[in-house]
């Protein structure tokens, strides 16, 4: 994956164009008329973008993959970050799944009121997850649940680019079900994650993000899946959920496209559409969150 990116409009441009390719080339992969029976069962994790689907792969398979997720646009000045995850991931169990890896950092920032400016590309951490499958999709359900625990350790914070030392557990229910069997999904992602920051001069900040997503995913041919999602996000300077300061709600379009039998990729887009902060008032908290989120991953299963 790209771990620096220069504009919110270099990565638009990418993501549509990714979204053409996919769909061009599945249609002249598949050039005739599918009947239902031709669209088989999919792994439905990466399928919603930024929401997480309740997939865990098969038994014993495992994958190696990146990703980058990218934050783009400030009240005013120039401010571009993301970080990219380079990840190996197995499933050692058909209920359980665990990830491990290495975390990239870059930051473009020029001109943002409170913000350093800044431009540097880094080894930014550590992260694992803990996945497990509590409620398997089937005869004796319509929805799957699955729980997830991911601890991340950073050397530099997200969004200013300093040098810090960080903590963070991220825990996420995941829950999906198919509207229309193996063809049309939705997805449903409700998260808490606190955090603990150790910043250069020594002092020890505290801070929680509560957040809720949902989207729909429709697969108009047998490798391609198109969407959309809506989130809500809310942040606390304290871990109780005492102190709150701001909230955004995020809505974009969702790809997912399987190029060949054991690769794929999946891209995302989101825009604030709404949000409030007590620190900078107005329609959009651009404070606590970005103008526009972005997300690009490439995987390979084996």
């Amino acid at each position: 994956m790209i771990p620096f990116l220069s504009s919110s409009r270099t990565i638009l441009l990418s993501v549509i164009v990714m979204i053409l390719a996919g769909f061009i080339g599945s249609v002249h992969a598949q050039n005739t008329a599918l009947s239902p029976s031709a669209y088989r069962e999919i792994d439905t994790k990466y399928i919603f973008g930024f929401t997480t689907g309740t997939g865990i792969g098969l038994e014993g398979e495992k994958e190696i993959s990146s990703e980058t997720i990218a934050a783009l646009g400030k009240r005013s000045g120039k401010y571009q970050a993301s970080e990219t995850k380079f990840e190996f991931e197995h499933t050692p169990t058909q209920y359980m799944q665990f990830e491990i890896g290495a975390l990239a950092a870059s930051h473009n920032i020029r001109g943002v009121p409170g913000l350093d400016d800044r431009q540097q590309f880094a080894f930014s951490g550590l992260f694992g997850e803990l996945r497990y499958l509590a409620i398997e999709r089937g005869a004796t359900s319509p929805f799957a649940v699955t729980l997830s625990v991911e601890p991340v350790w950073r050397r530099i914070d997200e969004t200013s680019g300093d040098p810090v030392r960080s903590f963070e557990l991220e825990t996420r229910i995941a829950v999906d079900t198919e509207l229309v069997p193996n063809q049309v999904y939705f997805g449903f992602n409700a998260l808490y994650e606190p955090g603990w920051t150790r910043t250069a001069d020594g002092n020890l900040e505290k801070e929680a993000t509560l957040g809720v997503s949902s989207a729909l995913a429709f697969r108009p041919l047998t490798s391609l899946v198109v969407g959309a999602e809506i989130g809500y996000f809310r942040h606390y300077d304290s871990l109780n959920l005492s102190q709150f300061v701001g909230d955004a709600w995020f809505v974009g379009p969702t790809l997912y496209w399987q190029f060949a039998r054991k690769a794929f990729m999946t891209a995302a887009w989101a825009t604030q559409v709404s949000g409030h902060s007590t620190e900078d008032p107005g329609t959009l908290n651009l404070h606590d969150f970005s103008r526009h989120r972005a997300k690009l991953k490439l995987a390979f299963e084996f």
